[in-house]
Formats: C-alpha cells, sequence, structure tokens
C-alpha cells in the first residue's frame, strides 16, 4: 500500500486548513473522501450520480441490510424446525445483538487503522481499504494472512451458496432443467458482477434488493398464515443435539454477513458514521426474518425438516412465482456483494487496482467466478452448507477475529489513550469491552465452532452419502407430471 498520486496534494491542502484540517483528516472524515464525491458529482443531482455512485449513511444501511438477508432467509423456517419456535426466536435475536457488536468492532479498527496511516501522509485515492489490510496495519502479518485467509474463503463460499440457492428456487417455476443446468446458467449470469466496479455503485441495487427481500419475507408469512396448520401438523424440535446445533449454526450465518463491512465503510463519504448502522439495519432485518420463519415453522412444523427451501412447500401461483422471481435478482445482487472484495484482492495481486479501465478490470476478475461456479456443481446442498459454512468459516472472521483483535489492538494504556474512537456511550468503559469481547470469543469458539463444527459437518456429511457429489438435482422429487413437485425424501 502506497501513497496515492494526490497524496502530496492532500497534505498540502490540510496545512492550509490548519490543525483542524489535519485533525478531521487523520479520523478519516476529510480529505480524499470529499474531493472524490465531488470528483463523482455524488454532490449533484444528474441520474447517473443518484442511480451509480453511492456513499452516504442510507447507501450503507440499505447495503448493509440488503446483503445481510438473502437466500438464508428460505432456510430460516427450516432452522426454527430444527431449534424450536422458542430458541428459534431467541438465537435470531442474540446472534443479531452479537453480530452488531462485531461489526461495530470492525467499523472501530477501520477507522482507527485509517487515521493512524493518513497521520503519516498515505492517501487512499484509488485504493480500497480491506479487513486483512486493517489487521496488518493494527497487528501484523500474522493477522494478516489469518484475516485474509478467512474472509476469502467464506466470500468464496458465499457466494457459491448464492448460486446453490439460484439453482433450487428456479427450479420451483422451472423444472424442465435440472438443478445443475440451472447451476450452470446462473453461473454465467453471475459472471457479470465483474463490471460493478465497487460498491459506491450498487446504490441502486441495494435499494431495490432489500424492497425484492421484504416481499419475499411478508409474502412468506402472509402465504403461510393463509394456508394455516396442515393436517396432523407436529413441533417436536428440539429433538437431536445434532439438527439443534446445526440450525443454530445457520442463524449465527444468517448475522454474520458483515465480511463486507470494511469495504462497505470505504465506500462511504463519512466512513465514522458507520458505527451504529449495522445494528439499525439489523432491527430492520429482525422484521423480515422473525414472522416469516415463526408463521412457517407454525403452518408445516415438522415437515420442514424435509424442505430446506421455504418455497417448497408453499403453493404455487403468481405471488409465490413473482417471489422466486424477485429473490433470484436479490441473489444476483448478493453475489456481487460477496465476491466485490474477492476481486478487489484478485485485482491487487495481480496489480491492476488502481486501474481506471472497468473492462480490463472486468477481464482480470473472469477467474475468481470459476472456482464458485465449479464449487456450487459439487456441494449443491441449499441449507446444509449455510450451517458448515457459519461454523467453520463466519465463526471466525465476522466474530472471533475482529472481537480478538480489538482487544489486541487496545491492550496498551498508550493505544486507548490515543484511540481514534472511545467505548461507546451504552460501555464507556474498556474493561467492560473486553468482558464483552472475550464473552464473544469463548462463545463462538464453544458454541459455533465447536458443537456447531460437528453438528453441521455431520449433517453436511450425510448429505454426501445421500446424494452424492455433484448431485444433479438435489432434493427433488420424482415427477409425475411437468410441474407438479412432490415433497423431497427425507434426509436429515
Amino acid at each position: 500500500m502506497v501513497p496515492g498520486e494526490h497524496a502530496e496534494d492532500a497534505i498540502v491542502a490540510d496545512a492550509g486548513n490548519g490543525k483542524d484540517g489535519e485533525v478531521l483528516r487523520a479520523m478519516g472524515i476529510g480529505g480524499d473522501d470529499d474531493a472524490e464525491r465531488q470528483q463523482q458529482g455524488d454532490g449533484g443531482f444528474g441520474l447517473k450520480s443518484f442511480l451509480w455512485h453511492g456513499g452516504s449513511v442510507w447507501d450503507a444501511w440499505f447495503s448493509c441490510a440488503s446483503n445481510q438477508v438473502a437466500q438464508v432467509l428460505l432456510t430460516l423456517p427450516y432452522s426454527f424446525a430444527q431449534l424450536g419456535m422458542v430458541s428459534g426466536v431467541l438465537l435470531q435475536i442474540f446472534y443479531g445483538l452479537m453480530g452488531s457488536w462485531t461489526a461495530y468492532l470492525i467499523s472501530v479498527l477501520y477507522v482507527e487503522y485509517r487515521a493512524r496511516k493518513e497521520k503519516e501522509g498515505v492517501s487512499f485515492k484509488n485504493h480500497v481499504i480491506q479487513w486483512f489490510e486493517v489487521l496488518d496495519g493494527l497487528l501484523g502479518p500474522y493477522w494478516k494472512a489469518a484475516g485474509l485467509a478467512f474472509n476469502c474463503t467464506f466470500l468464496l463460499f458465499g457466494s457459491v451458496i448464492q448460486l446453490i440457492a439460484c439453482a433450487s428456487n428456479i427450479y420451483y417455476i422451472n423444472d424442465r432443467l435440472d438443478k445443475r443446468t440451472w447451476t450452470y446458467i446462473f453461473g454465467a449470469c453471475c459472471a457479470t458482477t465483474v463490471f460493478i466496479p465497487s460498491f459506491h455503485n450498487y446504490r441502486v441495487w441495494s435499494f431495490l434488493g432489500l424492497g425484492m427481500t421484504t416481499y419475499t419475507a411478508w409474502y412468506i408469512t402472509i402465504a403461510a398464515a393463509v394456508h394455516g396448520k396442515v393436517d396432523g401438523v407436529t413441533h417436536s424440535g428440539p429433538d437431536k443435539l445434532v439438527l439443534y446445533f446445526t440450525g443454530a449454526t445457520n442463524i449465527l450465518y444468517t448475522f454474520g454477513g458483515h465480511a463486507v463491512t470494511v469495504e462497505i465503510m470505504h465506500a462511504m463519504w463519512k466512513p465514522r458514521k458507520f458505527k451504529y448502522i449495522y445494528l439499525l439495519a439489523t432491527l430492520y432485518v429482525f422484521t423480515l426474518t422473525l414472522p416469516s420463519a415463526a408463521a412457517m415453522y407454525w403452518a408445516f412444523g415438522d415437515e420442514l425438516l424435509t424442505h430446506s427451501n421455504a418455497f417448497s412447500l408453499l403453493p404455487r401461483n403468481g405471488w409465490r412465482d413473482a417471489a422466486v422471481i424477485l429473490m433470484l435478482i436479490h441473489q444476483f445482487i448478493t453475489f456481487g456483494f460477496a465476491c466485490t472484495p474477492l476481486y478487489f484482492v484478485w485485482e491487487k495481486v495481480v496489480g491492476m487496482h488502481e486501474t481506471r479501465s472497468v473492462c480490463l478490470r472486468a477481464l482480470v476478475r473472469l477467474p475468481i467466478v470459476v472456482p464458485i461456479w465449479f464449487l456450487a456443481i459439487i456441494f449443491p446442498f441449499f441449507g446444509p452448507i449455510n450451517s458448515a459454512v457459519g461454523a467453520l468459516l463466519v465463526s471466525f472472521t465476522v466474530y472471533v477475529i475482529p472481537a480478538l483483535a480489538h482487544i489486541l489492538t487496545y491492550r496498551s494504556a498508550s493505544a486507548r489513550l490515543n484511540a481514534a474512537e472511545k467505548p461507546p456511550s451504552f460501555l464507556p468503559s474498556w474493561s467492560g469491552m473486553f468482558v464483552v469481547n472475550a464473552f464473544v470469543v469463548a462463545w463462538v469458539l464453544v458454541v459455533g465452532f465447536g458443537l456447531g463444527g460437528w453438528a453441521s459437518v455431520t449433517n453436511f456429511v450425510k448429505q454426501i452419502d445421500t446424494f452424492g457429489l455433484f448431485a444433479k438435482c438435489y432434493q427433488c422429487p420424482p415427477k409425475t407430471h411437468p410441474g407438479a413437485p412432490l415433497p423431497a425424501p427425507p434426509h436429515h
């Protein structure tokens, strides 16, 4: 990471503004961000600026809320069947708040890193700061390696899950093609995300994506309520430990979508305003996930144990088809969210990150899509793969590493004294923050990674034993006539 070409001009400008200008710039709330905003025209009223260049607090909120819940919305009823109603509700709230806390920690560490670097005269013009760079700057190369490995692997499999979800969903509208063939098709479609330069350019997509998710969530809630309880419905969850911790880990995965927090922050004009955005996004997401999962479990009960996709149990009509199509579009958007940080990493590896040509950058990015497409064909296990990724990757990427990094960054008295961000008003003590962080690390290591890892991997291996790798049509029932899917066979 080297100073950008405009660093010298920025420093001169700061000197002209006196000490206040230097402090503002050091704290990451002035300098190049404002220059870039003016350059891209975000302060104006042009259509291109309105649709294409985002960097406000609202843009960040839409990005966080839209990215946090996509295809997982369809698997949460499956998790409720594994957990039972009470545990399902409580764990959603618990992990939602825990995820908001670690997103806050990531934002604090970003501001700390950027403040230190900009005091040294480093400019981030045409350079997107990423989580592994924050870890490297604050804690050294070993932390950089750990952050890079976990983050990239999680985002890789997060993208894989979106492709699997696309194939799973479209099958409920058109079952003339098997799910593997649909994966080929949507892999090609999602490859077009290479043309979207950065999170600045997701303004209209984030807004539309959240609208699509909102429609789908309330469609599921109302459709389940109108359908009513199926005859002889049973609600036996929690029944088995393996299922219980598999379901819990899927919820941990649901609220661990902040592997792209740093990139979203960097796309803001005023990154320090991000602090509570993820919490506000989570509170909105609760209005989508809790009613839909609870209504589905109330209506269908244990049937959900053999139907990891909520669409499979709802009657086919225009409302359901609209929800499926909207979710497909949203999964395309979420694929872009997950892949964009991977694109950035790859651009930096091959030395093309500061290239301004969109077409050249798109060409360089294409190799990232190929392994994602391939893995989606190998492991088409919609539902169980969420829990496995949650336990083995999300637990470290967005819970353990941020909490430990915050503890170690501010372990010395001088670091606490000179911190760019002081403890929040609701927890105004460094000791209190340490206790909360230590709890997060212990809980996630034992319950998320330990018990969740055991349960989700056991369930995942069972899917491989039942359906095999490269399954042509995972959970597809035998068809009696076109367009009439039957209940899937048990696999839990």
